[in-house]
């Protein structure tokens, strides 16, 4: 193969390229990287991999020093989603770029080469876009990905919960939600859901009771419920009530709180239904508002309509271009330090807000909050703490 490829044998190659990638085993994709990498000019390849708590990015070959996210050009260029160059002490150059699918990142992918013109810097971003992609694939079916992910053993029922969960960031042209949920490798019970359907993002934050391998089984049956309810078609009050009734049915000992919301994006009306859980937050430009989305308190899930004693009940307002929602579970703001000191409601919000801000992007901003939630315990949480947010953002008219 050439190594300064023209315009048209370059796009060949990547169209090579991806075929050889997704025929490849796990070990076999960095080999296939730096293959047609150098055909087409644009040096030799690394693949960084972002550990689940987001403070390492990991070589996805072993044996290569692991990065910190917060001091190394890599993780600047995973913090701020942007390119970054540097000349190395040999006069190389090294080209670090986000790996990324949609709104979830992945990684940062390293190229070292000789020098760096238009054509081939479009060639290295197209690279990690079809990179990203491939990676986001072989990981629902190679383990290799995330034994990379992971800086320590993971206890059983956080497997069990971990299994349920999406992607940490997912978004649209009118919207972007990301979640965050700690402790990484020690769950109980809580958990996060988002996904689309059709012009409808769904959210749901679940809080199941104790902090044991029931407990995730209780939270992980409200997961499969929600999701059997939503892909049948079911409204929002019929999804909270087949929640009910699984819970109910199969652990009748066990019951979570929650909170489940459905935003019409094209329109910005929410609707919401909260079961025993705290109430969703609304930050209008870079103010809480407080109690907008208080409602009176609901039971926790598990409990069916004939039982609780009432229909549950679904909430609804319409939402203005760039607010966010906020729902999280009690870990995070009852957090306490060896003081007794409590993280608190007002930390929290104001944490995003000033995050936010400051220009940091929204998988950004939930990231910096739930290690400051882990620092104010150093890295000890007595209860899981779940954050998910959302933002509205629909294009101009």
């Amino acid at each position: 193969m050439e190594r300064n490829a023209s315009v048209g044998s370059g796009e060949l190659l990547l169209e090579e390229f991806v075929g050889a990638a997704q025929l490849a085993s796990p070990a076999e994709l960095p080999v296939v990287l730096n293959r047609y990498a150098e055909a087409m000019g644009l040096g030799t390849a690394a693949i960084y991999l972002v550990d689940i708590q987001q403070r390492l990015l990991v070589p996805f070959v072993e044996g290569e020093p692991d990065l910190d996210l917060e001091t190394s050009l890599a993780g600047w260029t995973y913090r701020t989603d942007s390119l970054r160059v540097e000349e190395t002490p040999s006069g190389q150059l090294n080209v670090w770029l986000p790996l990324a699918n949609g709104a979830e990142r992945l990684g940062v992918l390293e190229l070292t080469m000789d020098s760096l013109d238009g054509l081939t810097l479009r060639r290295c971003r197209t690279a990690a876009s079809l990179l990203a992609l491939i990676i986001t694939s072989q990981r629902t079916y190679s383990d290799t990905i995330a034994q990379r992910m992971r800086t320590r053993p993971m206890h059983l029922p956080t497997e069990m919960v971990r299994a349920f969960l999406p992607p940490r960031s997912i978004g649209t042209g009118r919207v972007v939600s990301t979640a965050a949920l700690e402790p990484a490798y020690e769950l109980g019970g809580d958990a996060f859901d988002h996904v689309f359907t059709e012009d409808i993002l769904h959210t749901t934050v679940l809080d199941g009771m104790g902090h044991d391998l029931a407990s995730g089984l209780a939270t992980s049956v409200a997961m499969a419920g929600c999701r059997n309810a939503r892909r049948s078609g079911a409204g929002l009050d019929e999804l909270v009530g087949t929640v009910d009734d699984a819970l109910a049915k199969w652990l009748p000992e066990q019951f979570c709180t929650g909170v489940f919301t459905q935003l019409h994006m094209p329109t910005g009306v929410l609707r919401w239904c909260n079961c025993g859980h705290p109430a969703p937050l609304l930050i209008r430009r870079h103010r809480l508002l407080h109690k907008a989305l208080e409602r009176p308190s609901e039971p926790p899930l598990g409990l069916p309509a004939r039982l609780a004693g009432t229909a549950r009940q679904v909430h609804e307002v319409r939402l203005e271009p760039g607010d966010r929602i906020l729902l999280y579970s009690d870990g995070v703001v009852e957090s306490r330090n060896e003081e007794g000191e409590q993280f608190g409601l007002e930390r929290f919000t104001d944490y995003i807000i000033r995050s936010t801000a400051a220009g940091q992007n929204a998988p950004e901003v939930l990231r910096l909050l739930i290690h400051s939630i882990l620092d104010h315990r150093h890295n000890k949480l007595s209860d899981d703490a779940t954050i998910l947010m959302f933002e509205w953002q629909p294009p101009d008219p």
